[in-house]
């Protein structure tokens, strides 16, 4: 059994703790003196990619680097890759998309980990590290900076929903705090201790649960590390709630509501019984049993004005990062934004959370909104943004007539969403007498939760010959790919947290890196009328 040990005593001392390692490379956990405490190498994808090496005991995976991956071009949607458009080509957009991070409250009672044993999302080893690897991914964004395909600076960051876990207060609080930069603290409750499943508690202890400081007297290992070859890391539990300084997004960021930003674990409707559930004392566990944990008002539940609301609540830019005064007073979640040169690309958000159920929905209302949005944009292009993707509506119906109405309009190129924690595009073509002339591409990123906890660029450019290209490049946040032992540091918790993603036992099978075509790529298609048609001179 590997063992990684630090005293709560030094802990919380402001010095490293790395003499305190005892580590098998193998497993992905380094010597200090070999890893260092320095991220890995400060690039996209292009240059480097990582990956699971091969398999130990019990299946454990380190997490390699391999090499770069260029741009795959596709098409699909009517338009020919040309000769020389790399020189003719003119930017027009760059910008990061997060989705999925899912920064969640651990310890409160709402949270529903006793569906372990038929859910993967009911409960994740590297959970407690969310906050982690949101502010890892800042990092490695703000020192991106630019996107490398057109050199372009990133004009925001926008995230894709599920943004917090259960729609808690204190969750979206903590997303906020992430992006906007400054000292945070994820815990509640007790906040001299863990009060939640991996604990060592004797009463409530559970093998269906990593724990990752070690094993009560007279208890058996966890399955974690007696089946899945999890190591121990002493004092980790203690070390995910103290306060670490944020990094913050150097630039704009815009926020979309997903499922789990609105319903209680991502399925249910915020009801009075579940809001006294989530301020309360009494936490389910398994085998219908029920523990107390200390109440915090804090783990209250948002509806959705209150969730828009807290968005003006902020150090960042813009004032409610996309949300306006009529979203506040109508409680809706959709807008609308332009960026890029003379305000060409317009931006639109959409609220895709049903009123029940993990799946997308958009209600006549929002539908109608988004025509009359999109009649008046003819002269723009336009980028859609929401939680799900069009595969995850429940009502076909819908989806069908949400596809053929952006389908018929050239002006609207790409769909950007997350919510299947996987990278995927899809090509939407539209056709004119059976011949593909135009359409929008559906861009699917994978999530900070799960692995590969990735985040992606994207890059609108003209290319100056009738088409467009939008380029997307994966990103990996900057915690290292191998964990050194210091609990002290946020980087080293989030290569962590990214180390215990590989090898989350519920997820072993997943692909969720996606194919090589779903990451790197150049995306073409035709380029709007307006883009390139010269208007004619009125004679005189």
């Amino acid at each position: 059994m590997t063992r990684v040990q630090i005293s709560r005593r030094d802990l919380i001392r402001s010095t490293a703790a790395v003499g305190a390692v005892t580590a098998l490379g193998g497993l992905g956990l380094a010597d200090a003196a070999v890893a260092g405490t320095g991220p890995v190498a400060r690039a996209t994808t292009r240059t480097t990619t990582l990956d699971k090496g091969p398999a130990g005991a019990g299946g454990w995976r380190p997490v390699v680097t391999r090499a770069g991956e260029g741009y795959a071009v596709r098409g699909g949607l009517g338009a020919k890759a040309r000769g020389g458009r790399a020189r003719r080509r003119k930017s027009l957009l760059a910008f990061a998309q997060i989705s999925d991070v899912h920064i969640m409250d651990c310890q409160s009672p709402v949270r529903s980990e006793y569906g372990e044993n038929f859910s993967p999302s009911a409960y994740r080893p590297q959970e407690i590290l969310s906050a982690h690897v949101a502010d890892a991914m800042v990092r490695r964004i703000n020192a991106v900076r630019r996107g490398p395909a057109t050199g372009s600076k990133l004009a925001f960051t926008i995230q894709t929903g599920d943004n917090s876990d259960t729609g808690q207060y204190n969750e979206l609080r903590w997303n906020i705090d992430v992006l906007d930069g400054g000292t945070l603290r994820v815990d509640s409750g007790d906040l001299t201790r863990y009060e939640g499943v991996m604990d060592q508690d004797p009463t409530y202890y559970d093998t269906v649960f990593w724990h990752p400081d070690g094993t009560p007297d007279g208890k058996a290992d966890d399955d974690a590390r007696a089946v899945y070859g999890f190591p121990v890391v002493d004092g980790l539990l203690d070390a995910a709630r103290q306060p670490f300084s944020a990094a913050g997004l150097q630039m704009p960021w815009y926020a979309v509501m997903g499922n789990h930003d609105g319903l209680v674990q991502g399925n249910f409707p915020h009801t009075p019984a579940d809001n006294a559930r989530a301020i309360g004392t009494a936490k389910k566990v398994t085998g219908g049993a029920t523990r107390t944990v200390t109440a915090d008002p804090d783990r209250r539940l948002l509806d959705k004005a209150e969730w828009v609301d807290e968005h003006f609540v902020t150090t960042g830019t813009p004032d409610g990062h996309g949300f306006t005064k009529e979203n506040k007073a109508k409680k809706t979640a959709y807008y609308y934004f332009d960026r890029g040169p003379k305000g060409v690309v317009r931006s639109v958000v959409l609220d895709t959370v049903a009123p029940s159920g993990d799946q997308g929905a958009m209600d006549s209302k929002q539908f109608s909104w988004l025509l009359r949005l999109l009649d008046r944009s003819k002269n723009k292009l336009v980028v859609l943004y929401s939680h799900h993707p069009l595969q995850s509506f429940t009502d076909e119906n819908i989806a069908t007539m949400i596809r053929q109405e952006l389908t018929s309009r050239p002006q609207v190129i790409a769909w950007v969403n997350g919510h299947t924690h996987r990278n995927q595009i899809w090509a939407y073509p539209r056709k004119k007498k059976g011949k593909v002339v135009g359409g929008f591409w559906e861009i699917n990123t994978a999530s900070h939760i799960d692995w590969p906890q990735q985040a992606r660029l994207i890059e609108i450019a003209n290319n100056k010959d009738g088409t467009l290209s939008i380029f997307t490049t994966m990103i990996d946040h900057e915690g290292p790919t191998q964990f050194n032992g210091d609990l002290t540091s946020p980087i080293q918790l989030a290569g962590l947290s990214r180390l215990l993603s590989a090898n989350d036992w519920q997820e072993r099978e997943e692909h969720r890196r996606g194919k090589r075509t779903d990451r790197n790529v150049e995306l073409l298609l035709p380029a709007p009328a307006f883009l390139w048609k010269k208007k004619k001179k009125k004679k005189k």
